[in-house]
């Protein structure tokens, strides 16, 4: 991507940005990272509903400024670095596999790129509840019930020292839970724990910080009523 191309990236994207703030589903193309992962320039994906469509359990403040401050300092700053160190054109799984080979701000920029794209996507309006369907029956058969898969995935929420994120994974056929500092993820070649993400869930502070202040665990519960578990089973099949 040279620097004209880049320069007009930016400038759509600052424009979608805007649009964003009076119609968020309009502001760009619908885009699953899961289905699709494109080769750069990285777009920033749609958000899938409105800013306010979690009330009350995420608020619409905090979903206007995760979105269109943090997610799109990411995109841009995840594209600019691409540019500016010249990394071959490529699927972002293709660059997470060589993370270790790459400049620091790859992992951490581009870690928040993904990262923030694949969560608006595990949230829904009229979502939340327990699963049904193939994810439950594989939630069941990896944790025993639902009921101590949550308790699990929470406290693991919960334990996360500073800024990082709870992934649910496919690894070798099994659902496992694990936690990354900040913005990792598990498909880099520097994490410990790797895997195909099923469900992930940002515990940065300013992911709640607005409603909840240092109070993490109300906002863990909240999650739980926003799931959307119809996605999380999509990405169990494609994994």
């Amino acid at each position: 991507m040279d620097k004209r191309t880049f320069i007009k990236t930016t400038a759509l994207a600052g424009a979608g940005a805007f649009l964003l703030s009076k119609n968020p589903l309009q502001a760009f193309p619908n885009h699953s990272l899961l289905n699709d992962l494109n080769p750069q320039p990285f777009p920033q994906p749609a958000l899938p509903y409105a800013y306010n469509a979690l009330e009350p359990h995420i608020d619409s403040k905090t979903m206007e400024i995760h979105y269109s401050k943090h997610h799109a300092a990411y995109t841009k700053n995840f594209n600019e670095a691409l540019a500016n160190l010249k990394i071959p054109d490529s699927r972002i799984e293709d660059i997470f596999k060589n993370t270790s080979k790459y400049a620091a701000v790859i992992r951490n920029q581009g870690g928040g790129y993904y990262n923030h794209s694949l969560f608006w996507e595990l949230m829904a309006p009229n979502a939340g509840g327990e699963p049904t369907g193939e994810i439950s029956a594989k939630i069941i058969q990896n944790f025993g019930t639902f009921a101590k898969f949550k308790e699990d995935f929470s406290k693991a929420a919960a334990s996360v020292f500073g800024s990082g994120w709870v992934w649910l994974i496919l690894k070798d056929g099994k659902l496992e839970i694990t936690s990354l500092p900040n913005q990792d993820n598990p498909l880099m070649d520097i994490s410990p724990v790797k895997g195909k993400p099923v469900l992930c869930f940002d515990v940065w502070e300013h992911a709640y910080y607005l409603k909840h202040q240092n109070r993490r665990a109300e906002y863990i519960e909240a999650f739980w009523n926003v799931v959307n578990w119809k996605k999380v089973e999509g990405n169990l099949l494609k994994a």
